[in-house]
Formats: structure tokens, C-alpha cells, sequence
């Protein structure tokens, strides 16, 4: 008498498309995702005095620091806008694209433990991790809606339609964290020391996007080299579209969009590339 044929509910190989993001593997795994992003969250509060009240003071103390150094002592303009308001939305972006870029680059080396015990598609640890810290940009967002009722109120800022944009700003900026993330997370097996690379140069980074100061007040090559920083179009909109002011251009946040797919798309054939034998190297 034949035995029956086993069906297997799973089937692990290593040959697959570099560019294939397994999307529907992924989506299986949404729970597991539900639980790094909890695990995230809730270990930013233990054992702390004021819990999540640090996502409000860190935005808050930041912006007085940038007001009192950019704003009073260098003299740096706004465009007219508020400069509490203008240095709040610049922190509330950066917040979240630092904290999402240095999370996901050390995807690898920090759950090494856990990839080299049990399967589940990687792509979760990096998305858990942006979308966690998604969460705490909303928070901070909350403060920076806060702020700009008031100064709505008082006629001091000029929104318009281009706020209907945001949802696909964060996108980006969650992109192309999540991109630049994958890559250095791959290259970190290897050459540990990128690392702290990353940390300076997320520093230097910040300088040559408009957090503190607008695109208008650059001058000549300085100006055209940010035009292609996939964040100045994401800054730009964003202070365009809530405090009627800046630069912006509808081609200026397309060569973002454009920029940080292509960026994606390496980190996607880096990060496909290096999951297979990152543990001979860890």
C-alpha cells in the first residue's frame, strides 16, 4: 500500500531573484512584524522615569538648542516662518529618518542570535523597525500639529494642498531609510567598523539638508548639489505645504522620489545577496 505524499506548508531555498522582496512571505510573517514593532516600543519605556514624555522632550530641546544657536547667535533665516516652528519641522522629520537609518543598518549583527536559529523572511526586522519607529514619529508629530495650531491661529503660517502630501513624504523618507539601512547592514558583516562611519556621517548628513536652514539661503554649486539630496525635496514639501514657505518644486521632490527608488533597489539586491552567507561572516 503507497503512503501518502507529504505536502510541505514550507519550503526554504537560496535560489530566488536578488531583486524579489518576497512581499507575500512577508505578509505571512505580519504578525511576527506586530511583535518586533510592540517589542520596540515598550522597551523604549522600561525602565524610565517619564516613559514616553522623552518623544516630546527630545523634539522640544533639540529645537530650543538650533533657536538659540542657528536662529539668535548664526542668524540663519527662515524664510519668514516662525523659527520655532521651522526648526520643529525639521526636527520632527530628521527624528525619524536618523533613528529609522542607524536602526536598520545593524539589522544583521544585531539579530545574528535570532537568524541563526530560526527561518522567517529578514526583510521583517528592517520594516519592524521602521515602522516602530514610525510610532514615535507620530508622537512627535502631535507636538509639531500643536505648535502649528497656535501659530495658524495667529495668521503666522500659510498651509495648503500640498498637505495632503505628507503620508507620501514619510513614505519616502521610510524608504530610503530603509534602503541606505539594508545596504550598510549588509556591508557591516563584513567590515564592522562602517558603523561608526554611519554614526558621523548621519551627523554630516544633517548639515547638507535643509533642517536648520532653507534651500534659499544656499548660494551657487551649493545650491545645485542639494537639488539631488533625496531629502531636500522631502524637507522642502513638507515646509512648503504646512508653513507656506521655501523653494519647493513639484521636479524637486520627483528627483527625491526617483533618487531613493534606485537606492532601494541596490539595498534590495545587497541585503538578498548578503542573507545567504552573512552567518559565515558575522
Amino acid at each position: 500500500m503507497n503512503e501518502p505524499q507529504q505536502k510541505w506548508t514550507e519550503t526554504i531555498e537560496d535560489s530566488h531573484s536578488l531583486f524579489d522582496l518576497k512581499l507575500k512571505e512577508v505578509w505571512r510573517y505580519k504578525d511576527l512584524i506586530y511583535m518586533f514593532v510592540k517589542r520596540d516600543f515598550i522597551s523604549s519605556f522600561k525602565q524610565t522615569i517619564l516613559g514616553p514624555i522623552w518623544f516630546f522632550i527630545n523634539p522640544i530641546f533639540t529645537t530650543i538648542t538650533y533657536l538659540i544657536v542657528f536662529g539668535r547667535i548664526a542668524n540663519l533665516p527662515t524664510d519668514d516662518a516662525p523659527p520655532i516652528l521651522f526648526y520643529l519641522a525639521g526636527v520632527t522629520l530628521w527624528n525619524y529618518f536618523s533613528t529609522s537609518l542607524i536602526g536598520t543598518s545593524s539589522t544583521f549583527i544585531g539579530n545574528a542570535s535570532i537568524f541563526g536559529k530560526v527561518y522567517f523572511p529578514r526583510l521583517v526586522t528592517p520594516l519592524s523597525i521602521v515602522l516602530s519607529n514610525l510610532m514615535r514619529f507620530g508622537v512627535q508629530f502631535m507636538l509639531f500639529l500643536i505648535a502649528w495650531g497656535y501659530y495658524l491661529a495667529k495668521g503666522q503660517v500659510h498651509p495648503n494642498i500640498w498637505v495632503l502630501a505628507t503620508p507620501f513624504l514619510i513614505i519616502l523618507m521610510a524608504l530610503f531609510a530603509l534602503g541606505v539601512g539594508m545596504i550598510f547592514s549588509a556591508l557591516t558583516t563584513k567590515y564592522k567598523d562602517l558603523s561608526m562611519l554611519l554614526g558621523f556621517g548621519i551627523s554630516l548628513y544633517m548639515y547638507a539638508t535643509p533642517v536648520i536652514y532653507p534651500t534659499s539661503a544656499l548660494r551657487g554649486v551649493f545650491k545645485e548639489l542639494a537639488f539631488y539630496n533625496p531629502l531636500t525635496g522631502i524637507f522642502e514639501c513638507f515646509k512648503y505645504a504646512w508653513l507656506g514657505v521655501g523653494d519647493f518644486s513639484p521636479l524637486m521632490l520627483a528627483i527625491s522620489t526617483f533618487i531613493i527608488l534606485i537606492i532601494l533597489s541596490i539595498g534590495v539586491v545587497i541585503f538578498n545577496k548578503v542573507e545567504k552567507t552573512f552567518m559565515d561572516t558575522v
